[in-house]
């Protein structure tokens, strides 16, 4: 530009020159880019917060959820409205996997009434989620009457595998006709007064509103290993309504297990209500010493004594959470050891959990080192929690649980008495 030119003539020059045009577009470009990229990320990071904080928005925003809505790869509701069961064919042990890896003889089960449909569904969702939308792994459903429509069609629709729906015959579940019934309602009646938890629970909605307790620890004690829909496999992995998993499963916890000779896995282990179990050391005592082939060599009486056998110290595996070998229950030691639970009548006498009966189960038949803390699956079941405690676990499968919370080192927890007697 020559220098004769008036002022005004230059600025008016300078300002609509070609690089300053571009300079100015380039400007509003990445003014916009920088907007859109903020949006971006506080939308993300509001989900990611929700997601790991809510867990029903976890559900309705994950994959195998939205993909339903769309029938992509969504399973086809089940048709079944017949109130016996329907019996499926189990996988065979080393059926591939939905992603193609070898997998077990498995199950994922569940118990559940028609009104734990929403709770049902966030327990399904999540653990589809977190693991078995690579796996594959059939659902059974069980429950004492049969399973409305709207909830076979909604949890069927969360389900990546095949899935059924069971009915209990009334013989597995009600309290049995020789059970004295005097006996155990003023029994009842003495734990509602001592504010013992399940205590005046039989029947639904008596006394505490809650589920008939005593009835489902007594089959899940003795009986859900032999129901029809369940006699096709060998392991399963026990999931409860309104239950969380805060990890990806991104491993197969059945083909693990069998891999390495371990017939129960926990998360969770702590003492139980002594009121509720007055007398089932007696009656375990009593077994063991007439049948002491049964107990198996190198077992983890330790865990559950302190005494060596005299007494029982109230640890347990928490059972809303189990993955097993069902071998275990179906064996002659388990089977003739509960038949001699339940001629004693403790399960309605008192309330004796299945927690505690499984554990003792295992804790005698089996070896300690075929009983196996699943440390690496983050789960919890209100009030209770366990975390990861490894930091790289939690990052590495995504855990949305706080190291802080866990239950394991937790004043009624038992697991330091585990890993002592593991390391033993």
């Amino acid at each position: 530009m020559s220098s004769w030119l008036p002022l005004h003539t230059k600025e008016k020059f300078y300002s609509y020159s070609p690089s300053r045009v571009l300079r100015h577009r380039v400007c509003k470009v990445n003014r916009a880019v920088l907007w859109l990229a903020l949006a971006v990320t506080s939308l993300i990071s509001i989900h990611s917060l929700l997601r790991y904080t809510r867990p029903g928005y976890a559900h309705l925003t994950s994959v195998s959820n939205i993909s339903s809505h769309f029938q992509w790869s969504a399973a086809t509701p089940s048709n079944n409205t017949s109130p016996e069961p329907i019996v499926s064919e189990g996988a065979s042990d080393h059926e591939p996997a939905s992603n193609g890896t070898r997998r077990a003889n498995a199950v994922m089960l569940m118990l559940a009434r028609n009104s734990d449909l929403a709770d049902a569904m966030v327990s399904v969702g999540e653990l589809e989620e977190r693991f078995n939308k690579r796996f594959g792994y059939p659902w059974v459903f069980l429950n004492e009457v049969p399973f409305t429509d709207e909830f076979k069609e909604k949890i069927s629709a969360l389900i990546s595998g095949p899935v059924s729906f069971g009915l209990i015959p009334s013989e597995d579940w009600y309290q049995p006709s020789w059970i004295d019934e005097e006996k155990a309602s003023a029994n009842r009646a003495q734990m509602v007064a001592e504010n013992v938890i399940y205590g005046g629970t039989l029947h639904p909605y008596v006394l505490t509103c809650s589920s008939p307790y005593r009835n489902m620890c007594r089959f899940n004690s003795g009986f859900f290993y032999r129901h029809p829909l369940i006699l096709p496999y060998k392991w399963y992995w026990r999931v409860e309504p309104n239950v969380h998993f805060s990890c990806d499963v991104d491993y197969d916890p059945f083909v693990y297990m069998e891999d390495n000779d371990k017939l129960y896995g926990f998360t969770i282990t702590l003492y139980e209500w002594p009121k509720t179990v007055a007398t089932l050391w007696n009656a375990v005592k009593e077994f063991t010493e007439k049948n002491p082939q049964y107990l198996a060599p190198n077992n983890s009486m330790k865990y559950l004594s302190g005494d060596g056998g005299a007494n029982y110290n109230m640890c347990h595996f928490w059972s809303n959470f189990e993955i097993a070998n069902m071998e275990l229950w179906r064996g002659e030691a388990y089977s003739k050891f509960f038949e001699h639970l339940e001629s004693k009548g403790g399960f309605y006498y008192e309330r004796w959990g299945d927690a505690p009966v499984h554990s003792i189960g295992a804790g005698l038949f089996a070896r300690k080192d075929q009983i196996h803390f699943f440390d690496d699956i983050g789960y919890r079941h209100d009030p209770f929690q366990h975390c990861p405690r490894n930091a790289a676990v939690r990052r590495a499968k995504n855990c949305s649980c706080s190291p802080y919370q866990t239950f394991d080192y937790n004043m009624y927890s038992c697991l330091r008495k585990w890993e002592e007697v593991r390391r033993s």
